[in-house]
Parts: C-alpha cells; structure tokens; sequence
C-alpha cells in the first residue's frame, strides 16, 4: 500500500489475510484422539509443531535448536514436505537434527487438507487436527508474505514463537500480540522466556486470549464488509 502510493501516487485499501475469528475452531473430536500416538509422541512429551513446508525461507534449522536447548522431552512435528523447491534442504535440517539429538519428525504422508486414509491403512488428519495438541507452535521464518500459520496459531489459541520477519516487523506486531519472539537466532533470553511460558499454564492463557481478541478485530471476516 505504501509502495503504490510512493511510486505511482495511486491510492489503494489493503486487505490482509483473514480467518474466522467470530467462529471458534470446535473441540477435538473422536477422530483425533490418537494423534499423539501416531505421531509417536509421550504423553509427558512436548509437542512442538512447525506448521511449513520444508523450504529454506522457513528457518526451520532454529526451531530445531530452540527444541535441543530446551532442555525437555519434546519432538519436533514438521507438518509439510518441500514441494517443488527441491530437498537439500530437508536434508540439511534432517542432519542438523541428528548433530543436535533432536526428534524431529516429518509427518507430510499422514497430514493433508482433509482427512482420509493411507494406502496402509493409517489416519490422515489435517493441520487443523494437530493444532490443538500442540505445547508450542514454532514460525522463526525469515521472510513471508503475510503469516497464515501465525494466524492459525492464534486461532487454535496455542503459544508460538515468531522470528521478526519484515511483514511482521511492520504490519503484525504493532498490534500488540503476546508472543515468543527472536531476531533472526536464537538466544538465552529465547530459550528462558520459552520455558517460563511452558510451565505457565495461566500465562499460556492469558497470551492466546489476548492474541484472539486482536486477530478478532484486525484479522476476522467481519472487518472486510463493507
């Protein structure tokens, strides 16, 4: 909006990406009462979920050592496989996991857009079904277009940890969201403050309610009409 109106004087009305905010998401069904055992997860264990593809814009490699300085029982569950921009990558976040003794886990054969079944039989979920079990959502991207799994964090009213990526720099957090945030490493202070909100259950929900009530007024389908 800015960069149309300083290169060509035109004006224009931006118009962000929106959920259904008015509409929480419904409890987990039965359907997804054995997404940690299929994921392979302990119940004492952290579920810690990046909801991506597996591209090198994603930063996935520091969701990786937030997990290995944590210092807790936890698996890092990678949502999406790399698509069409190839698998070197995933190959380097595969390594850096092993050199790290992470978990890491890439689950793209049993998580698509609607639920269904593998050839052999297992459950497919959605990323829909997953949120909810999530400890802690992890988004340390290094650039994005706008942030649809920051959105969908919120939504599912689940802590998350967010690299301060330009957009969201400029456009997101001016509003105020409570979140786990880190510029461009991680740090220290990251590992700390991630912590003290995983053994906070109370602070876990004052942040996601606060998080909805924003995205309720700037993000939600009723700010589009006109």
């Amino acid at each position: 909006q800015n960069q149309l109106a300083l290169r060509t004087g035109i004006g224009a009305t931006l118009i962000p990406n929106v959920m259904d905010f008015e509409n929480p998401p419904e409890p987990p069904d039965e359907y997804t009462r054995d997404v940690r055992r299929d994921l392979r997860i302990g119940e004492n264990e952290l579920l810690v979920l990046q909801p991506t593809r597996v591209v090198q814009r994603k930063g996935i490699e520091h969701a990786i050592e937030l997990v290995a300085r944590l210092g807790r029982k936890a698996t890092l569950v990678i949502s999406h496989a790399s698509g069409d921009e190839g698998y070197e990558y995933q190959q380097r976040i595969r390594e850096y996991a092993q050199m790290l003794e992470v978990d890491a886990r890439f689950v793209q054969e049993i998580i698509s857009d609607e639920r269904g079944t593998t050839p052999d039989g297992r459950k497919i979920y959605s990323l829909q079904d997953i949120y909810p079990y999530a400890d802690l959502v992890t988004y340390p991207s290094l650039s994005e277009g706008f942030g649809n799994a920051f959105l969908e964090a919120i939504y599912f009213k689940r802590p998350i940890l967010v690299n301060n990526y330009s957009i969201y720099f400029f456009d997101i957090k001016p509003k105020g969201f409570e979140v786990i945030e880190m510029d461009d490493f991680i740090t220290e202070d990251t590992v700390r403050i991630t912590r003290e909100v995983l053994d906070n259950p109370e602070r876990i929900r004052e942040m996601t309610e606060k998080n909805y009530a924003l995205c309720l007024k700037h993000y939600s389908y009723r700010i589009l009409e006109v």
